[in-house]
């Protein structure tokens, strides 16, 4: 074995007897990489002297705002191990606002914002700010993000379960209802000591029909507001079947959204919310929350695999149970995000490669690919190919691997899929055409990662968008002239109907209810100028009777006089 000074200096690498798979085909081929770049894909490669060879034995490489980019800029560059791009947060609005999000399109290489719809108060728009919003970002070529939850009913959801006396990680789940936490029949506050006792009576249905759903209302609000300004709609971290079925019918309607379920949704729910153990608890707070319905993962997966899903995540934010234990009192405090990048393509792999929902091309579309198009980088990133930069992973899908806290790369006390087992697992992963992983030991070197620039119009999600505007161009109808009488109106306020008061009994057949006197005269007189054939008149309409209609409408000739 090569001691990893080596591999690290390494410019070049050349493997051999690998099965490539790519979005669209699989094929057996050497893969030879120089200064980060692809150079040669075939067989009987000639390669200079020298080379690091891996030996692959048939195994599958897979594949303001400006001070705010410039922060991250800053951290990134001096900590990243691979290359990465970034999107921008758009957590207020106003023209300047606007103005930064050109100067980061055209001069940095952003072409996607992410819009919040939660955490009112704080990051959370106004549905006109985000039709605002979105008609910027489809004029400049970018994306738009949302995370989707309703931040309005969060709030009050929050007060009032914390009036309750709920302050634990279960607090955050209740504040934001989505698939059904209830037993037919039985009012919530009665399931309330249940949950304290960590009984979980809700799992026994699936879905209560007038439970609020602010994860799915605020997905559909937000592909209601994409549809009308015709922007492209990229929806993070879906996490219950509701939100994800708002997403698949938009897509059946031609709607250019894309729904993006992560590591957590995928492989694990939210019954851990109930846990005895504040720290395991507190642990899996994230936003949106996961489901506490167990059939949630499997339903995902299945969603993902027949494409009304289209791309896999990490949403990788991790805390020590120190820094979650701000919120020990107060659920609203814990700082939310869970881990998933270590484990997001084994877990995708085991639930829909293995169970046979998707075929391996399917899979590298998902946690590749797709997004590799979407956000414009591909085919430099998102495909093997002569070309495209050499980061690569050398597959084994034979391998099995117990997710755990005690084996995986982070610092964290939890990991929220300890104990889960799966299928398929790196052996190598290659970044800029050096191993960075090898029989599970890292390689890395802090600051080698490149930023990564983004060009807007991506042909993959704008080729529609332009078709679709031409499709939707709005045109009046034309028409001549109106050269007849123009009438000034002026509008008079309408009296309150009159109430009536019923007896108690049932009335008898001769009985009629006594008549109220009126709070206002039942004839309402318009002074109406009315400019007809030069002569100003006097028109007098009856509400009762007449609509107010032309100018020069009288009351028909059978009806009773005015006051």
């Amino acid at each position: 074995m090569v001691d990893a000074v080596s591999f690290l200096q390494s410019d070049r690498l050349l493997v051999k007897g690998a099965k490539i798979v790519n979005d669209d085909q699989s094929f057996m081929a050497d893969i030879y990489m120089e200064d980060g770049v692809i150079k040669q894909i075939g067989e009987n490669l000639i390669v200079p002297g020298g080379v690091k060879v891996i030996e692959a034995q048939g195994r599958m490489p897979g594949v303001g705002l400006i001070a705010g980019y410039n922060k991250w800029r800053e951290w990134a560059d001096s900590k990243s191990c691979c290359d990465y791009s970034l999107h921008v947060d758009i957590t207020e609005w106003h023209k300047g606002i606007q103005e930064e999000m050109e100067s980061l399109v055209k001069d940095h290489g952003v072409n996607s914002f992410l819009v919040y719809l939660a955490y009112k108060d704080a990051f959370q728009l106004s549905d006109s700010e985000m039709y605002e919003v979105f008609s910027v970002i489809r004029d400049l070529g970018a994306v738009a993000q949302v995370h989707a939850e309703n931040g309005d009913i969060i709030a009050e959801e929050q007060r009032r379960i914390l009036e309750l006396g709920i302050t634990g990680p279960e607090g955050h789940a209740l504040s934001r209802p989505e698939e059904d936490l209830f037993n037919p029949g039985v009012p919530l506050v009665d399931l309330l000591p249940l949950w304290a006792t960590g009984k979980k009576p809700y799992l026994l249905t699936l879905c209560s029909p007038g439970a609020p759903q602010v994860e799915a209302e605020a997905v559909n609000r937000a592909v209601t507001v994409a549809n009308q300004t015709n922007c492209p709609l990229y929806i993070t971290k879906v996490m219950s079947k509701s939100a994800a079925d708002v997403i698949a019918s938009a897509r059946k309607k031609g709607a250019v959204v894309y729904g993006e379920p992560i590591s957590a949704s995928l492989g694990t729910d939210g019954t851990h919310y109930w846990s005895k153990n504040w720290a395991k608890a507190a642990a899996f707070v994230t936003s949106p929350p996961l489901s506490p319905d167990p059939t949630t993962p499997d339903y995902l997966n299945s969603l993902l695999a027949c494409g009304d899903l289209q791309v896999t995540g990490s949403a990788h934010c991790t805390f020590l149970t120190s820094q979650r234990a701000v919120g020990k009192d107060d659920f609203t405090l814990i700082p939310e995000g869970t881990n998933g990048t270590e484990e997001r393509l084994s877990l995708v792999w085991d639930k829909c490669v293995v169970s046979g929902k998707m075929d391996e091309n399917q899979f590298v579309a998902v946690t590749s690919t797709n997004a590799a198009k979407i956000f414009n980088v591909y085919p430099r990133k998102g495909r093997i190919a002569v070309g495209s930069d050499a980061d690569l992973v050398l597959w084994d899908p034979d391998v099995t691997k117990i997710l755990s806290a005690k084996t995986h790369n982070l610092c964290v006390e939890y990991n929220i899929f300890e104990g889960v087992e799966v299928h398929g697992g790196p052996l190598v992963v290659i970044s800029q055409g050096k191993i960075v992983l090898e029989e599970g030991v890292l390689h890395t070197t802090e600051g080698c990662g490149r930023y990564v620039t983004r060009k807007p119009f991506p042909d993959h999600v704008y080729k529609r968008i332009k078709a679709r505007s031409r499709l939707t161009e709005l045109r009046g109808v034309p028409r001549g002239q109106y050269d007849g009488p123009v009438c000034d109106v002026v509008p008079t306020p309408k009296a309150p109907r009159p109430t009536t008061t019923f007896p108690a009994a049932t009335p008898s057949a001769s009985w009629r209810p006594p008549v109220a006197a009126p709070t206002s005269p039942p004839w309402v007189r318009h002074t109406v100028p009315c400019r007809t054939n030069g002569r100003t008149a006097e028109a007098i309409l009856n509400h009762r009777h007449v609509s107010p209609g032309p100018c020069n409408e009288l009351l028909p000739s059978d009806a009773p006089a005015p006051p």
